[in-house]
């Protein structure tokens, strides 16, 4: 099952009016210093990397991007094609991740 959802529809809506972050998400980014120019600028020059068709309330995907200073950023989010909600965001490490940190590693399921 596919996202009801396109990349171009999320960046559509990106903008800190839509952007509506968990108070799990909030705690997360600033633990991790990711910003929501960070989380905006991933979404707007990202790509699609996993899709999570049957998460509730709505579908989610991970998005894989870069901060400013060109260091990869993974977000998960959901949407509702009018608001983006942030589920979490982090930077993708090399015991997890390969390929780019576009292809999780086995048994990293």
């Amino acid at each position: 099952m596919e996202l009801p959802y396109s990349l171009s529809e999320l960046q559509s809506i990106c903008d800190d009016k839509h952007i509506i972050f968990t108070r799990h998400s909030r705690r997360r980014c600033a633990e991790r210093g990711i910003t929501i120019d960070d989380i905006e600028k991933t979404i707007m020059t990202g790509e699609i990397i996993e899709t999570y068709a049957d998460d509730k309330p709505f579908p989610s995907c991970l998005i894989i991007g870069n901060d400013d200073k060109q260091i990869y950023i993974h977000v998960v989010l959901s949407s509702d094609k009018q608001f983006i909600y942030i589920i979490t965001a982090y930077r993708p490490n090399d015991e997890k991740w390969t390929d780019n940190y576009t292809v999780r590693k086995r048994g990293n399921e």
